[in-house]
């Protein structure tokens, strides 16, 4: 189907949470509103991801794959070392050193010792992509493993709805910035309302395709059927997902901001204000982090964790 832009069979990068992962095509289909398996529409693939048990093959959107490429194995690297960063920052926390250890099942270091593709293949239309580095804080990357272990390995979930939930917390940031402008923020009067506005939007079209682990995808189910589309939801009492998912989710979000941004049109100063603002975002939420984080999630109930191995 020409609408599908990877082919059955073909070598891919996937991202699985904030980490990419090594996958190969197993199907590739389109859905329209009668057929979807996961309330998403467009091209949708069945993948397999390298060296993994079969029952973690999944559905993705397009938005979560990445051609297999040099430069996209240099973003899977960048992202591997962020979180072996965390090891070295919580070296006195051994409860946080396995964390971060086990946040690497390895695949990232396998492709470190291959050949990958061959250079001069790394863009077909030979057109330079924007960038956007952003330097995530150690603490954060603290609580970006604790998340992955919580969910994937201990089969947790965060509690929905959240408080403070994700639009909440970007008002605050708005309300704390013009309260005092730090001096490298370029004029935030202007540009932080157009800011925030497009991280919420982002946010909540992003959430469903791309920063869900196949573990919570029963809960984003269920929280859809009360929230937005169930028979007790009433017409324009719908709930977008920013109102009721929290801090966890926003920081995956974040931390996937350089992807979006290599996938866009965005000319280098709008991808410095953004970054700009972001990393001010990440500052205020490593300083109230006791207050928007979750320090316990919950055990799924029996009925998420049987939907989630079917």
């Amino acid at each position: 189907m020409s609408s599908l832009s990877f082919a059955v069979g073909e070598r891919a990068l996937c991202y699985h949470g904030p980490l990419i992962y090594e996958s190969k095509i197993l199907k590739g289909e389109v859905w329209d509103e009668a057929n979807t398996k996961l309330e998403t529409v467009g091209p949708h693939y069945l993948v397999h991801y390298k060296g993994w048990k079969q029952t973690w093959d999944e559905w993705v959107p397009t938005a979560r794959l990445l051609k297999f490429n040099e430069a996209n194995l240099a973003l899977q690297k960048d992202l591997a070392r962020a979180q072996a960063a965390t090891t070295s920052a919580s070296a006195s926390a051994s409860k946080t050193s396995n964390a971060a250890r086990g946040a690497q099942p390895g695949a990232g270091r396998r492709k470190e010792g291959g050949r990958g593709t061959k250079r001069g293949r790394d863009d077909d239309d030979g057109t330079r992509r924007p960038e956007m580095r952003l330097v995530v804080p150690d603490t954060l990357k603290v609580l970006l493993v604790d998340d992955w272990e919580a969910v994937t390995k201990n089969n947790q979930l965060v509690t929905l709805p959240r408080s403070p939930t994700v639009a909440e917390i970007l008002e605050e940031f708005k309300q704390h910035i013009l309260s005092s402008p730090p001096p490298n923020l370029r004029d935030p009067q202007v540009v932080l309302p157009t800011i925030v506005s497009g991280l919420q939007v982002y946010f909540d079209k992003a959430l469903g395709s791309n920063l869900l682990y196949r573990f919570e995808r029963p809960q984003y189910a269920d929280i859809r059927k009360r929230y937005v589309t169930g028979p007790t939801v009433q017409v324009s009492q719908e709930r977008e997902m920013s109102a009721i998912y929290g801090a966890e989710h926003l920081l995956r979000m974040i931390v996937s901001l350089p992807a979006m941004v290599a996938g866009s049109t965005m000319d280098p100063e709008s991808v410095g204000l953004v970054r700009d603002y972001v990393t001010e975002l990440m500052t205020y939420m490593m300083d109230q982090r006791a207050r928007l984080f979750q320090r316990e999630y919950d055990s799924a109930s029996l009925q998420y964790q049987n939907i989630s191995r079917s």
